[in-house]
């Protein structure tokens, strides 16, 4: 067995797992197919009896009862028929319910770093096609396997019981079948690894083309997307090809092995010994089941690229299922902290990246007091701030909270002390008034909502709204303007009441009106925290406790506004280029 089989009969196991609970299901639609099967033989194997006692001998009492069994089998059959696919289609879409819901479990509890290697498109496209390519392997695959299967197994008796001697040419193209089988499903499985990843792109493409439509259509860049999707497109199309193709040539082959079996039959019959034990009705019999045995063989194989599809589909899913979710490996649970932060010799690289971002990072904040990272992009102000939630980990360096090192505490008590408001405002699709309460554990009154909704100045805009608060905003607020989403998001911090918050460029975004009306919002957000704040507009942290100057990853000043700008530094010229000479 080669490598790439031993995979796919891992993978297959590992499947079969999750139908444990729902192996009842299974086992009714099993028995349901195989009576399904077992009732179309009978009615071949009757062939016989009909021709030589009904037809050649003018039985009528045989006559009388045949059409009344024939209505019974077939009332028998269509129960059969609903057993196998109701019972089938109910564990079946139960598996892949259960997948989906793993992977997104999943999906949330993988590190930072995980979901910066992989587009949203990718990962999008593993919970959606590969999750329903599954749902093919498990249900569609399967019925054809067990009802072909068990309908070839039943023609193969028939034909053996009638004449062993015309149906034994078939155990000599079993192995060639075997080997077209086996070499088929090579091919098939590599085909769908790389529709794996085409689908992705093709996910990953429009997912890109959608959230950026208004970037596209303003710089005219219609052509070049189009381009992007149609190469793409293209790609998954010619994988599609190549799987037709490849299931094509193998049933034809198969059915070419199979004609050939079934001449050779006639030829052998044709023969006056044989002619002399056959009758009538026992070769008719025998000839209908050879013919009828070209559909399930066709059927058999063609399946093979369902499932095939079906554990490649499988294999990517499980690959996203074992990566390491983020670890917990703190045990100190944080109440509600003062908000003193000290940061000592901290060196930071990304996970999997050479680059030195941050180097000999060292400062402290006493509760209460406000911290302003400045500098130029990519000089590490963001790294920090997502080094204090622990969306990565430190590994050079610490971080202390209230003289506790971040690494020894749980990830969610941590969180718990910390609010963060971006430049990129993520909002739901649902209400205003669920977006402030997103995450807010316990009871909320409608008051203390409406006062947190006043503090940051969204009822402004949304007693103007048809249901005010309860107005649904669309996906991401798309019917908000840039400083309503950052209100809101405001209020959604100031209704947490962490000790600790993190303003990340909070209205880089915005033009100076709308950044002078969240202004407001934002001094009553600072009110009683420890903060740290990641600026571009020095306008905005004149008033900090303390500013770090930051370049190339260093602290490379620090002080008050007013210090900084006597120093005539770094600071001092960043303050030139946005204001001219403070002289």
């Amino acid at each position: 067995m080669t490598v790439q089989q031993q995979g796919s009969v891992s993978t297959f196991r590992r499947l079969m797992r999750y139908s444990k609970p729902y192996r009842g299901g299974f086992i009714l639609a099993i028995l349901g197919m195989i009576g399904y099967a077992a009732i179309d033989v009978y009615f071949i194997n009757e062939f016989e009896t009909f021709i030589d006692r009904g037809i050649t001998e003018k039985d009528q009492n045989y006559f009388f009862w045949a059409p009344i069994v024939v209505v019974l089998l077939f009332a028998i059959r269509g129960v059969f028929n609903f057993i196998s696919s109701y019972c089938l289609s109910w564990a079946g879409t139960h598996i892949v319910k259960d997948l989906r819901q793993q992977l997104f479990r999943q999906m949330m509890r993988l590190p930072v770093s995980f979901h910066d290697k992989h587009s949203t498109g990718e990962l999008i496209s593993k919970i959606t096609y590969d999750a329903e390519q599954i749902k093919q392997a498990s249900s569609k695959a399967l019925v054809v396997l067990i009802h072909e299967g068990a309908f070839v197994l039943g023609l193969l008796i028939v034909m053996f019981s009638k004449s062993w001697q015309l149906s034994a040419i078939f155990l000599l193209i079993a192995p060639l079948i075997a080997v077209i089988v086996s070499l088929v499903s090579k091919r098939f499985r590599l085909i769908s690894n790389r529709m794996q990843g085409a689908m992705g792109d093709v996910t990953s493409s429009s997912e890109q083309m959608l959230n950026g439509h208004k970037v596209i259509l303003s710089f005219g860049g219609q052509a070049i997307e189009d381009q992007r999707f149609s190469d793409i497109n293209n790609r998954n199309r010619h994988l599609d090809v190549k799987l037709e193709s490849t299931r094509a040539i193998s049933v034809s082959l198969i059915q070419t092995i199979a004609s050939c079996a079934l001449a050779f039959v006639i030829y052998l019959a044709s023969f006056p010994e044989m002619l002399e034990t056959l009758t009538p009705g026992k070769f008719t019999a025998i000839l209908t089941s050879m013919m009828l045995l070209l559909k399930p063989l066709k059927q058999l194989t063609t399946v093979n690229s369902d499932f095939q599809k079906g554990m490649a589909a499988a294999a990517a899913v499980f690959k996203v299922l074992d990566e390491q979710p983020e670890q917990d490996t703190g045990s100190t649970e944080l109440n509600r902290v003062q908000g003193n932060i000290e940061v000592k010799g901290l060196n930071f690289r990304y996970p999997g990246h050479d680059k030195q971002v941050l180097q000999d990072i060292n400062f402290s904040v006493k509760a209460g007091q406000t911290v302003a990272l400045v500098g130029r992009s990519g000089s590490g102000k963001t790294t920090i701030s997502s080094l204090l939630p622990r969306f990565y980990e430190v590994e050079d360096g610490e971080i202390l909270i209230d003289g506790h090192n971040i690494r020894d505490c749980t990830l969610a008590s941590l969180r718990k002390q910390i609010a963060v408001v971006s430049q990129q405002v993520v909002l739901f699709n649902d209400t205003i008034a669920n977006n402030i309460a997103y995450g807010f554990e316990g009871e909320l009154s409608r008051a203390q909502l409406e006062l947190v909704a006043e503090k940051a100045h969204v009822l402004e805009f949304a007693s103007q709204l048809p249901l005010g608060l309860d107005t649904e905003i669309g996906e991401n607020g798309v019917t908000l303007s840039g400083g309503q989403r950052q209100r809101i998001a405001i209020a959604r911090a100031l209704l947490r009441q962490s000790p600790l918050l993190v303003l990340d460029e909070a209205t880089s975004a915005l033009d100076t009106e709308s950044e002078r009306k969240i202004q407001g919002a934002l001094d009553e957000l600072l009110k009683n925290r420890t903060n740290i704040v990641i600026a571009h507009r020095l306008s905005t942290i004149e008033n900090a406790d303390l500013i770090l100057v930051m370049d190339q990853g260093r602290i490379v000043e620090c002080g008050t506004h007013q210090s900084l700008l006597a120093q005539n530094g770094y600071y001092a010229s960043l303050y030139k280029m946005q204001f001219g000479d403070p002289a």
